[in-house]
């Protein structure tokens, strides 16, 4: 042996020649693994996937898309949304922002139908320069068929609130309807 304090636990009798053994083994299992394996190719396979998968989610969207305007369904959503949006008027003064894409947009409403998009009745879809205020469950139909076009959509899984046992902060009530 190469390590004389092994050698002398091991006449002691302190540990068996299996467990001596079995610590070399280790050691070089972790040596093996500090090795660097190629980490640079791994970094690029994984980009690499990535990349496929964006793509194929991309084609498989616009699948959808051509899917649903052939059946005539993105058309009756323009039109439907554009029957069914609310009216804002012409003096209201809360400005409510939403991102859609990398973009803010700003439309100017009133208290009740601000507190109306952060309950979940109302949603947002900009079509071609303007916003529309629609329905909540229209709003998740053109999410679903089309993404791009869905500005602001209330959705529980986000709004749900998860409250630790030990949070300092838990008798303090954070407003929801906070505007940035």
């Amino acid at each position: 042996m190469a390590n004389p304090f092994q050698e002398q636990l091991l006449k002691a009798g302190l540990v068996s020649k299996q467990k001596v053994r079995d610590t070399k083994t280790q050691k070089r299992r972790d040596r093996k693994a500090k090795v660097d394996d190629g980490s640079e190719a791994l970094k690029q396979e994984i980009a690499a996937k990535k990349q496929a998968q964006i793509a194929k989610d991309k084609a498989l969207n616009e699948q959808r898309f051509a899917q649903a305007t052939e059946k005539g369904q993105v058309r009756g959503l323009i039109t439907e949304f554009k029957r069914l949006a609310v009216d804002v008027p012409k003096g209201a003064e809360v400005k409510f922002n939403y991102t859609l894409g990398t973009k803010i947009y700003s439309v100017y409403i009133t208290d009740k139908l601000q507190s109306q998009l952060l309950n979940g009745q109302l949603g947002i879809v900009r079509y071609e320069e303007t916003s529309y205020l629609v329905p909540h469950k229209l709003a998740e139909r053109v999410h679903l068929l089309v993404p791009e076009w869905c500005g602001y959509l209330w959705q529980q899984d986000a709004q749900a609130e998860t409250v630790a046992e030990d949070d300092p902060y838990a008798d303090y009530v954070i407003p929801d309807d906070l505007m940035w």
